[in-house]
């Protein structure tokens, strides 16, 4: 029944994460053409997609300009005003495509007003309006600062439709970021964690923000009151945005708009020093308390060892000390099944014409000895919610980003132990050691405290002890190699007292 029980659960994990199987791989970066001007933070660059023939009048040529710090590069598309890309200079560069950021009111024929080296400006002027629109870049931050000022050229009043688009996401499959992509609504009376895929809306949102694997955008009003949308322009795009309420104004007359922004890494200490409220686009699913806590004990001891990996195992001891009265008595569970095992096989020889009282004989052979056969089972049950939070954790911890242990050049990704010539199926290019270890002891394991039996019963066993370490590695296979380790080191030490117990009369 035990042996049931955890291929059942092995067989639900296996479910549950197939599709974790799949290689992540950091967005890719648009290839544009940059020509360099004498200002050394600040690039232009001008790219025409299709021949104009086929392109409306207004979109024949895209005039880009980059903006760059010591942290990120943000490009923007001149004629919209908006930010098209940012590059992330974080461990290993990340590509976060707005597309159309902060575009607002419709306007596609913006010009760039000034440059300096903490901000951008842009202008836009017809017959009716005038358009000033300027980024601020504070020294040292992810924050930005939007300014946005409109006056009314017009003999006649005009009404504003406020809008701002936060970003466009592109979820096809093509996009590998995709299936992390998540949209944020906070400040209401409760805050919302949103799939993008879905058309949505709230109002009296304060504040809203859209997130890939590792980084984010946040926007703000001031005032904060406004209504938060998710549109699906196709099957493959979703529009991320906020609507204000329209503005009516009177000739001559000019309205500023303030936007407090944030454009940075999902870390909850940077978030934190720039709006503590923010923080709360962090979010690990289901299990999001226990996540949270195991990446602040984790990041507690990276403080003290200065090694990812190392943190990390500590982790894994930590929580293996933690579980250890559950899992001594899931191993004594085991050891007293083998006891008796001889005494059931009898039973099963003896009864095997009558199932309903074998099945009674046995339970009362259990109750006599006092032996739980699901017991072994729990410590398993228990590390699942722990398991899918730390993988949340890891999958998204933008700090194990080109982190290196040992032979592993990045723990956010499989180990990559070998690389090969040629690709092999399901291998692909590399040879990943650390869940074929991990299967190894799995079967070391499986064999050691394996009930002896004999028939069938043996026959099942000696399945179970070949299916199980070959389904967990498959399942382990293209996981974070932090994540790997995490379960190496428990399996390890699960292994470890095992042997332990195995020797102990």
């Amino acid at each position: 029944m035990e042996k049931r029980l955890v291929l059942a659960i092995a067989l639900s994990l296996l479910i549950m994460l197939s599709w974790l199987t799949l290689v992540n791989k950091t967005q890719p970066i648009g290839n544009k053409q940059v020509t360099q001007p004498n200002t050394s933070n600040i690039s232009k660059a001008s790219s025409t997609a299709l021949p104009a023939a086929l392109l409306p009048q207004a979109e024949t040529a895209k005039e880009f300009v980059t903006f760059k710090q010591d942290n990120r590069e943000i490009i923007f598309d001149v004629a919209k005003a908006a930010i098209s890309e940012v590059i992330f200079k974080v461990n290993l560069d990340h590509s976060l495509p707005l597309v159309d950021g902060f575009y607002s009111d419709g306007n596609n024929a913006f010009k760039v007003d000034k440059i300096t080296k903490d901000s951008i400006s842009f202008v836009y002027q017809d017959q009716d309006k005038h358009i000033f629109k300027e980024f601020s870049f504070p020294k040292d931050s992810y924050a930005i600062e939007l300014k946005i000022q409109t006056r009314n050229l017009s003999p006649s009043p005009l009404i504003l439709t406020s809008h701002l688009t936060l970003g466009m996401l592109d979820l096809s499959a093509k996009n590998p970021q995709s299936r992390y992509y998540g949209v944020f609504m906070g400040g209401g009376e409760k805050n919302l964690h949103l799939g993008a895929g879905k058309e949505f809306s709230s109002q009296n949102v304060k504040f809203i923000g859209l997130r890939d694997q590792y980084f984010c955008a946040i926007v703000e009003p001031v005032p904060a009151a406004s209504s938060g949308y998710i549109k699906k322009l196709s099957g493959q795009e979703s529009e991320v945005g906020i609507q204000e309420k329209e503005i009516n104004l009177k000739p001559g007359d000019q309205i500023g708009q303030l936007y407090h922004i944030y454009l940075g890494p999902q870390d909850i200490k940077t978030i934190n020093n720039i709006k503590p409220e923010w923080s709360a686009i962090i979010y690990y699913g289901t299990f999001d308390f226990i996540a949270q806590l195991l990446l602040q004990l984790l990041g507690f001891f990276y403080s003290i060892v200065h090694n990812w990996g190392l943190a990390i195992i500590i982790l894994s001891l930590v929580v293996y000390l933690a579980l250890f009265p559950l899992t001594l008595k899931q191993m004594r569970s085991m050891k007293e099944m083998q006891l008796l095992q001889p005494k059931i096989e009898a039973l099963r020889n003896e009864l095997k014409n009558n199932p309903q009282r074998l099945n009674k004989e046995i339970m009362e052979l259990y109750k006599e000895h006092k032996v739980n056969p699901l017991g072994g089972c729990l410590p398993l049950l228990l590390q699942m919610p722990i398991f899918f939070a730390l993988y949340q954790a890891l999958i998204r911890s933008v700090a194990l980003r080109g982190a290196r242990f040992l032979w592993i050049k990045d723990l956010s990704a499989p180990d990559h132990f070998l690389t090969l010539k040629n690709s092999i199926p399901f291998l692909g290019n590399y040879i990943n050691i650390l869940p074929i270890l991990m299967a190894i002891g799995m079967f070391v394991q499986q064999k050691i405290s394996m009930a002896k039996a004999t028939g069938e019963a043996a026959q099942q066993q000696k399945m179970m002890s070949i299916i199980m370490p070959i389904m967990f590695g498959v399942i382990f296979y293209q996981m974070p190699s932090g994540l790997v380790l995490y379960w190496f080191m428990n399996s390890a030490l699960m292994l470890a007292y095992q042997f332990r117990i195995n020797s102990q009369k």
